[in-house]
């Protein structure tokens, strides 16, 4: 019984992981996809107007 609970953890850990990456892969794309996009270009359009607006105040 010791090489049962000897396997027991990595065993675990692998379903946990193997159970993570699929549900990563199925959260990419499809009406996630647009909710992603518009959070990341939003994002960058503040970013990018931050980065902006000390030049057009200096001038």
């Amino acid at each position: 019984m010791d090489y049962v609970a000897a396997l027991l953890p990595p065993v675990v850990m692998a379903v946990a992981f193997t159970s993570l990456i699929v549900v990563i892969i199925k959260n990419q794309g499809g009406e996630n996809k647009a909710k992603e996009d518009a959070a990341v270009d939003a994002a960058l359009a503040r970013a990018e107007t931050a980065r902006q607006e000390p030049t057009a105040h200096g001038a």
